[in-house]
């Protein structure tokens, strides 16, 4: 039963969602040099892979409240990164087209995750 759920969470589109910008955080980090990954990038990808930890870490739940805590946590991993991704830019990290590819994806996946939460939501209260 267990393996069954971890099949199913790799067809979450929210999930796989996370595990795309979980990949595209860890190609940023690997061309920083050793200060900004010590000063900036750890901080960096930790918010980026807490994206999809958090919602993994939801969909194991079995209430759907204790389920919308733990995407409302990967939300707020997502503004962090949203954060981290600007400061990477300012700084010149990383490029304009890059800031604006990775904050297209991370905007994508904010929309999926709030519908995602109304959902759950919904269905909470039907029952």
């Amino acid at each position: 039963m267990e393996n069954n759920k971890h099949i199913a969470l790799g067809k979450l589109e929210i999930y796989k969602n996370a595990l795309e910008l979980s990949k595209i955080g860890w190609e940023i980090y690997g061309q920083m040099s050793y200060e900004n990954k010590k000063i900036i990038g750890s901080q960096f990808i930790r918010a980026m892979d807490s994206i999809g930890a958090n919602i993994a870490e939801g969909y194991g739940r079995f209430h759907y409240l204790d389920r919308v805590k733990f995407y409302y946590n990967s939300r707020g991993s997502l503004f962090e990164s949203k954060h981290w991704s600007l400061l990477l830019k300012d700084r010149q990290v990383i490029n304009e087209k890059k800031f604006n590819d990775l904050i297209e994806k991370l905007n994508t996946l904010h929309k999926k995750l709030n519908s995602h939460i109304k959902i759950l939501k919904e269905i909470k209260n039907n029952i």
